[in-house]
């Protein structure tokens, strides 16, 4: 991490608060071994006594991604799970996300919940977010992702969530200045106002509140995050995932959607001049997955693949309906920022800073 993140701290040895609140707040709480798992089990055994009866136990939200697959293969295959595996289609899956997806679908015996989005909706609610000017485009896709699950989950009196965020790949933040909260309502209400062409009539939304504090605390819905109770690395769960049921891995993380690997693999560095990768190559450093060497060399590769952007660039703005021209309007607007629109980041921020503490947020099992 460098100063791209604008809220870096460094100490007087030069390291950054990154680092600090690694060590300090999550290292000490974070033992993934079989004293850990022994309390995932104890887990699983409740989320059985919930499903006893039911065609499923519990909900497992599937992408296709590293983590989510590999939570799937370990939850069904050592702990005997029968999860409806739920996956949201924004639009933009990949033919590789596809693939993995139905090969583990397939090799496990199991059925797949596909919830798919209105197009017209996600496509104007995107190009709302593009004409924003702010960082964070991606909102119209995880929010649906989200919001989806949650609803789901709701309305079918579903007791359990099994999600794949984890430490192991995951524990440093991403800069709220370029990945602002993705469930401000507030603030998804102004840029919508402001920019939106259609009446969102089916779109899933599902505001920080609702599951945050009614699902979980009224509703008791859990989210469970499997991954964080047992040993996890990025080479042995890609490893395992290719030699068993022949998934492929993705260039980089979170590419299993075509947009997000346009966001964060183009627009965001083009544009704003922020990496990603050094947000991810700092959680592999940090849990001993990767050397700070190696990720220089790494960032030293542009982010994107020079010679196949042109026709990505293309296929964004036609799958979005609007010319190359348009769309390369938005990469040379005026920058702005999620201040620049209403929002309750101060209080979302606190909120999350009390849930951390308390061991309810990262690192915690929620």
């Amino acid at each position: 991490m460098d100063t791209s993140d604008p809220s870096i701290v460094f100490d007087d040895k030069g390291v950054c608060d990154h680092c600090v609140d690694f060590r300090t707040n999550v290292q000490p709480k974070w033992h993934p071994d079989e004293q850990s798992r022994q309390q995932l089990e104890a887990i699983v055994q409740s989320i059985k006594g919930a499903g006893k009866g039911k065609d499923f136990d519990c909900l497992l939200g599937l992408s296709g991604g590293m983590d989510s697959s590999y939570m799937l293969h370990l939850m069904v295959t050592e702990f005997g799970l029968r999860p409806l595996v739920f996956h949201v289609d924004g639009g933009w899956n990949s033919e590789l996300a596809v693939h993995n997806i139905n090969v583990l679908i397939d090799k496990l015996g199991l059925d797949l919940y596909t919830e798919v989005i209105n197009w017209d909706e996600m496509r104007d609610f995107q190009l709302a977010w593009f004409k924003s000017g702010v960082p964070h485009i991606d909102i119209p896709q995880d929010h649906a992702f989200i919001a989806t699950l949650y609803n789901f989950a709701d309305k079918y009196r579903i007791s359990y969530i099994l999600n794949g965020g984890n430490i192991s790949t995951e524990v440093v933040r991403y800069p709220i200045k370029y990945y602002y909260f993705g469930t401000d309502m507030t603030h998804i209400r102004d840029i919508m106002k402001r920019y939106s062409t259609l009446k969102m009539s089916s779109y899933p939304f599902s505001s920080i509140y609702r599951h945050k504090i009614y699902l979980r605390y009224v509703r008791k819905v859990e989210v469970v995050k499997p991954l964080n109770f047992v040993p996890y690395t990025k080479a042995s769960a890609t490893e395992l995932l290719e030699a068993q049921y022949g998934w492929k891995p993705y260039p980089q993380k979170h590419f299993e959607s075509r947009f997000t690997r346009f966001f964060e693999g183009y627009w965001l560095p083009e544009r704003f001049g922020f990496d990603v990768r050094r947000v991810q190559f700092s959680s592999l450093i940090l849990t001993g997955q990767m050397s700070r060497e190696q990720a220089l060399r790494e960032l030293e590769k542009p982010s994107y693949d020079p010679e196949t952007i042109a026709h990505d660039f293309s296929y964004v703005a036609t799958k979005l309906g609007i010319s190359d021209d348009e769309l390369r309007s938005y990469l040379e607007m005026p920058k702005k920022y999620y201040w620049d629109y209403r929002n309750q980041q101060s209080i979302l921020s606190l909120g999350r800073k009390t849930l951390t503490t308390l061991g309810l947020d990262r690192g915690g099992v929620r």
